[in-house]
């Protein structure tokens, strides 16, 4: 039922590295035949090479031609060339691996190998990249080289409206984000549901129905930040909503009585936490305890059933959710902060009555409940491709759960130049307290030598609480707390410049580079703090890989405090409670680093474990629903767990 990995057949990971070196040497060959050609020379030889796509040569064949003309044309219109290891990663990714290129190592001009060769075939290639902005932004940096070829390039931008979106995918190359590619498969299914046609194949009903659908075939994906996009994201589902009809006073007036009576309650005697579904549970007691309080009149005809959900999910707030940690007010509404790249997600909402019990909490309106129309996940929307690939700078440690979910290898491209990081002692603490006063220390003794100092936080009022501290001690300070993509990478860019503090949430900037400023490798290049560990160890890697980027100089250090939250992550309440009163009498925190590392694997381990059921149980539902006829994306039953539409 899924499209083929793709026409070059799969092995191992040192087999593809092996064959990308092979590709390489090809390349360089066929490189020294090009560098007299002319600039229409060149146009020509590209239009040779479509017509041999088209006409069903291999790409396998195509490749060194086609690299080798990608890295001529960019060395002439961009002044830039493809180190060899751009090349190694340009033919992984054409053959559907993984490809881990450290940060800095140009995965944007690496990207453009794989794009150029799949759109020879005229059925067009898509790159998802993180948001809006970047894709913009790249698109526009390669559009030189692909327009020098002969080749059309499109970008997808969230405020498009469906002609516009139609035009860009009927580009040979189209940039985007993974939200808006599957949005716009789902907006087709459902267009396509209603004309009584099944699965992508409706794209090719003829050319009077064509027209109503903006994408064309799936033909090939190069996924950007893939770790974040198929790994972390991979719980969440891309949904188009429904209002539900229910009476919006009710609503309102249950919404509200739920955040009222969660101050009564107790744990564990009312409610006691679901590990299985990170939520919290009534308990007998819980449920009698609601059955007997006092209710307004508005309540007095809904069902005592809706009435423990309500409480629940207002549970699951007071516990859970912070203001400026899961979601921000702006215009008195409730939107949503991504906890994978702390960036704001606007458009998406809480479900199952979630997102209602914080704007009860909020004392902000109550907002409609909605339903699903149609959902999927990021895994179902790139397996739909016909080949598809991704890049990240931190791959390898999701290297077996990408292979056992996706059945492809994962390989590590060589570092143009060698690296340079130091990673100096983690630091560790009895109160969270302490660790700040020691980071504003290290930053105003690493500032005052000229360096430069990217501070990362994992939340926009750390973040906050941060600049507040460095504000009492004199020392300036940009703050990057992700709420504006384009400042984002405007700040992010400048912050390698000497004696420059930058905070930031610790996914902020990604995609990004951090170029030094002059004179800064002389005296150490970029030092970069982490403040706690995040639940996943390939962001902290991210954030420590900011530093010493295509061979400079760099450090990175990890601060820690036993009330951090990754040790009741990791560990429950009660073990954590345990480990800290223990080390307070002691007062001493030497050999706890490794404590922390340990919790942190404990919860990749328990999130690694949901995604696999997740995915296998969506794989057998598709399955079961289209032998029964039906469109599995449209199909959708509502449950109880919080996704995101």
């Amino acid at each position: 039922m899924w499209g083929i990995l793709s026409q070059f057949g799969m092995v191992s990971a040192r087999g593809e590295f092996n064959r990308a070196r092979a590709a390489l040497r090809r390349v360089e060959i066929e490189e020294r035949d090009l560098g007299g050609f002319t600039d229409d020379q060149l146009l020509r030889e590209s239009s040779s090479l479509r017509y041999r796509a088209k006409c069903g040569d291999a790409l396998d064949a195509l490749l060194p031609r086609a690299f080798a003309l990608v890295r001529e044309t960019a060395d002439r219109q961009l002044g830039i060339r493809h180190y060899d290891v751009q090349i190694l990663a340009g033919t992984l990714l054409a053959r559907g691996c993984l490809a881990e290129m450290a940060t800095g190592e140009g995965k944007t001009l690496a990207a453009a190998l794989p794009l150029y060769l799949h759109a020879l075939s005229g059925k067009g290639a898509h790159l998802a990249t993180a948001n809006d902005y970047l894709a913009n932004r790249d698109a526009e940096w390669m559009r030189p080289i692909f327009s020098a070829l002969g080749l059309s390039v499109g970008v997808i931008q969230s405020d498009m409206l469906p002609n516009q979106r139609r035009a860009a995918y009927a580009c040979d190359i189209t940039y985007g984000t993974a939200k808006e590619f599957g949005f716009d498969f789902l907006r087709d299914r459902l267009q396509g549901s209603e004309q009584g046609v099944l699965d992508t194949g409706f794209h090719n009903h003829g050319e009077h129905r064509a027209a109503q659908f903006v994408q064309r075939e799936l033909n090939y994906a190069l996924v950007d930040e893939a770790d974040s996009l198929l790994i972390d994201e991979a719980r969440i589902p891309l949904i188009i909503s429904q209002f539900e009809s229910a009476s919006s006073a009710t609503l309102t007036a249950v919404s509200k009585w739920g955040a009222e009576i969660v101050g009564r309650l107790e744990q564990p005697t009312d409610f006691i936490p679901d590990p299985q579904t990170s939520t919290f549970r009534l308990t007998p007691a819980g449920r009698e305890l609601i059955r007997r309080s006092p209710k307004p009149l508005s309540l007095s005809g809904i069902q005592v059933s809706d009435l423990y959900h309500s409480v629940e999910q207002a549970i699951l707030v007071h516990q859970r959710f912070r203001p400026e940690q899961q979601y921000v007010i702006q215009d008195g509404e409730v939107v949503i902060v991504d906890e994978f790249n702390g960036r704001i997600a606007n458009g998406r909402r809480w479900r199952n009555g979630l997102h209602q019990a914080i704007e009860a909490r909020e004392g902000l309106a109550i907002s409609p409940v909605s339903s699903s129309a149609a959902q999927l996940t990021t895994q179902e929307l790139f397996l739909r491709y016909n080949c598809w690939a991704g890049m990240s700078g931190t791959l390898l440690p999701a290297a077996r759960e990408i292979n056992s979910v996706y059945h492809r290898p994962t390989v590590a491209v060589p570092l143009n130049r060698p690296c340079r990081r130091n990673h100096w002692p983690d630091q560790v603490f009895l109160t969270a307290a302490e660790k700040w006063t020691a980071i504003v220390e290290e930053i105003r003794t690493v500032s005052q030598q000229g360096r430069p100092v990217l501070v990362g936080t994992r939340s926009i009022d750390k973040s906050a609480h941060l600049s507040r501290l460095l504000d009492q001690v004199g020392i300036s300070h940009q703050v990057l707390n992700a709420l504006h993509v384009r400042s984002e990478a405007e700040r992010i860019a400048s912050a390698g410049q000497q004696g420059q503090v930058t905070v930031a949430t610790n996914m902020a900037g990604r995609g990004t580079d951090i170029g030094l400023g002059p004179g800064v490798a002389e005296l150490g290049g970029l030092h970069v703090i982490g403040t706690e560990l995040h639940e996943s160890p390939r962001i902290d890697r991210q954030l420590s890989g900011r530093a010493a980027r295509q061979g400079d100089p760099g450090s990175y250090r990890m601060f820690l405090s036993l009330d951090d939250e990754i040790l009741e992550a990791g560990f429950g309440k009660e073990q954590s409670a345990k480990l800290s009163t223990a080390a307070q009498k002691r007062q001493d925190t030497r050999g706890l680093a490794s404590l922390f590392r340990s919790a942190q694997h404990h919860v990749e381990k328990r999130h690694a474990g949901q995604r696999r059921q997740l995915i296998q149980s969506a794989l057998r539902r598709q399955d079961q629903l289209e032998q029964l006829g039906l469109d599995p994306f449209l199909e959708v039953e509502d449950d109880a767990s919080n996704a995101l539409s």
